[in-house]
Order: C-alpha cells, then structure tokens, then sequence
C-alpha cells in the first residue's frame, strides 16, 4: 500500500517540523512495531491513524535502523517525517478534507 506524497505540497520546513513536534508531546503512541518490522498490517494502521489524527506517534520496538524505518513508514504512507525521539517516530499527513491543525504556513 503505497500513499501519495503530500498532494503535492512543498515539503514541511524546519519550523512546522518543530510546530508539530510540539504538539505531538502529549499524545500517546497510536501504532506499535513490533520485532518483525514494517509489515502491510502495520503500514495499513499507520496510514488509517494518520487519515484520523493528521498527527501520529508510532513507537518502534527494537529497531536495527530507527531513522531508516522511520523514513521508509513515511514513504510507504505519503507521509511527513516530522522527528525520532528515542524509539518514537512523528509523523504528519494533512487530511484534505477535513484539516483538524492549523499548520503554520500551510494553507
């Protein structure tokens, strides 16, 4: 499963990523990875949380790369990396249709 970019917008500058971070501090981590890694299981309720939440935490367990990983659940969502904080991953896709933050910058 393999999402769109985010339609087409510019890619997050520095200070949106540090906007987002800030208000992914108190949320809880939506999606877990396991041992076993990216699965399409775990892309699927990535991409469902991110379709909900706009703004995700996924926490990675164990990792032999967690930068690597992070990015590639990215790709595979059409999502923005936002930051990794330990084994935590943020990650942000605007819901077009229903935008639920006000990104600065972001129209």
């Amino acid at each position: 499963m393999l999402r769109r970019a985010m339609s087409g917008q510019d890619p997050l500058d520095g200070r949106q990523r540090r906007w987002l971070r800030g208000r992914a501090n108190p949320l809880s981590p939506r999606v877990q990875v396991g041992q076993a890694g990216l699965s399409e299981a775990v892309i699927a309720a990535t991409d469902a949380a991110l379709e909900a939440h706009e703004l995700v935490k996924v926490r990675l367990r164990e990792p032999e790369d967690k930068k690597a990983t992070a990015r590639e659940l990215a790709r595979a969502t059409g999502a923005e990396l936002c930051g990794v904080v330990g084994h935590t991953v943020i990650l942000y896709r605007r819901n077009e249709e229903d935008p639920k933050l006000d990104v600065p910058g972001l129209g």
